[in-house]
């Protein structure tokens, strides 16, 4: 296991998202997604001797990935449980939470987890291989309507029912068990034009589903809230417009569907001073790099 940020993955908008943090020496920080660990390691670049940080990560893979530092803390575990599994640590507030919501390079490289239409593995894309379902039960179980749902919700996708047709037909020939096989069982629908993209969305819609990615965002980003000290900085970098909707509407208002509450006075009530006016993208030369970053986004918010 590879235990270099630069080989299991690159690290996107890593100056500005730290920056963003405005990290205190003596602080106490939380990184939800350590992947690599190249963020963690740039805040506690930042840190000084009595600064603290907890980095979460649901794929034990990624431990050891971890710095020999004793300021630097692993949590194993999805970052869903962010409140929870800080007051088992004893911490009731922190001063920022930073999360990197991109799939780390590895898993796309790791044709044995599933995650690309690029190469042929089991239909996993668990990022906890400890349990759960697979991409395969869901390609082999979901009926048609559920299936359609989710590819027209997480993958934005057009025209689902027929790639849910194709992915039934298929499957009741014999169950579609890889990466190759779930391509071919929707090759009738997919558009010769836009084929990569078509397979990115619909490889992307499966791995939301699989690990909840939606549902987890947004009990995190709650959690965060409640989490956070007054002034405390939460900074996020998502990937898709459905992410950054999820982010965008808690930082504005609290919620996740935007809408900002008035108090008898008519003063607007949001928990949350933005701190990026303009969502933060990748510069030309880290595209030009690094081609995953292109579809960055970064927001950040203090907490009033």
């Amino acid at each position: 296991m590879p235990s270099n940020d630069n080989t299991y993955h690159v690290s996107v908008l890593l100056e500005e998202s730290v920056s963003l943090l405005d990290i205190k020496p003596d602080g106490i920080y939380c990184d939800l997604t350590f992947g690599g660990g190249g963020h963690s390691r740039h805040i506690l670049s930042k840190l000084g001797p009595k600064g603290q940080l907890y980095s979460f990560d649901q794929d034990r893979d990624t431990l050891a990935n971890a710095p020999d530092d004793e300021r630097f803390n692993y949590v194993e575990s999805n970052f869903r449980f962010l409140r929870g599994a800080m007051r088992l640590r004893g911490v009731e507030q922190v001063d920022g939470v930073l999360a990197d919501l991109g799939v780390s390079s590895h898993h796309f490289d790791a044709a044995e987890r599933g995650f690309s239409f690029r190469g042929d593995g089991p239909l996993d894309m668990r990022m906890n291989q400890r349990g759960g379902r697979t991409a395969a039960d869901v390609v082999n179980n979901y009926d048609a309507e559920t299936l359609g749902r989710i590819f027209k919700e997480y993958g934005e996708l057009d025209t689902t029912w027929k790639i849910a047709s194709c992915i039934v037909r298929a499957r009741e020939q014999q169950p579609i068990t890889t990466t190759r096989e779930l391509v071919e069982a929707v090759k009738p629908c997919t558009p010769k034009r836009d084929e990569s993209k078509f397979l990115t969305k619909l490889f992307q819609a499966l791995r939301i589903e699989v690990n909840g990615e939606m549902e987890a965002l947004k009990m995190a980003l709650e959690q965060s809230l409640k989490l956070l000290k007054p002034g405390g900085r939460l900074v996020v970098i998502s990937y898709h417009s459905l992410e950054d909707r999820l982010v965008k509407n808690f930082m504005r208002s609290g919620n996740f569907e935007g809408k900002v509450e008035s108090d008898f006075f008519g003063r607007a009530q949001t928990p949350f001073e933005i701190v990026t006016r303009k969502v933060v993208v990748p510069t030309p030369e880290e595209v030009e790099r690094n081609p995953r970053s292109r579809s960055a986004k970064l927001r950040a918010a203090a907490k009033l």
